[in-house]
């Protein structure tokens, strides 16, 4: 009887440390390792990842505005992404994040035109809007941009995040 109890308190033991191992925290981005898949000067910009009924919009913008060369850096890293993304092409983003990324399973699933991807330059930078009306992809945009946030951090952007209330899109 104690060997059968033993027994089952072993493998109790081992079904929490993998539990325990497949929900631990993301590891943040290095800064570094975004360098070498970003053309602009990743420590002079802002990213954020705001989640919005239908989707959701990436940011990235300049902390000075008045460097003209590094956004157009930014805008056309942003401009080739969204037609990757459109493409339904996120090696990009598995490459940094993991193949194992929230929502990324789902998102690679979608057909071209379950999700549409439209990029917008800005002044300072550029955004790329994501929306769908399929919920599992809309669930699966929400995973995908918590990870991103939780991954390279999620500042906000002052006097910005108005026009993308979770109400509205």
């Amino acid at each position: 009887m104690k060997h059968y109890l033993l027994i089952i308190l072993g493998i109790l033991q081992c079904l929490i440390v993998v539990q325990a191992i497949e929900h631990a925290p993301a590891k943040p981005i290095n800064q570094e390792q975004l360098q070498t898949i970003v053309p602009y000067a990743v420590q002079g910009t802002v990213q954020t990842f705001t989640k919005t009924v239908h989707g959701g919009v990436q940011h990235v913008v300049i902390k000075s505005a008045d460097n003209a060369s590094q956004i157009k850096l930014i805008q056309g890293h942003l401009q080739k992404r969204a037609e990757q993304y459109q493409a339904g092409n996120y090696a990009a983003t598995e490459r940094l994040h993991g193949a194992e990324m929230p929502g990324l399973a789902q998102l690679k699933k979608a057909k071209v035109d379950d999700i549409k991807v439209q990029y917008q330059a800005l002044d300072n930078g550029g955004q790329i809007h994501f929306s769908t009306e399929y919920p599992q992809f809309v669930q699966a945009l929400h995973e995908w941009f918590d990870a991103q946030a939780e991954d390279h951090g999620n500042p906000g952007i002052p006097d910005h995040d108005s026009h993308h209330s979770p109400t509205a899109e």
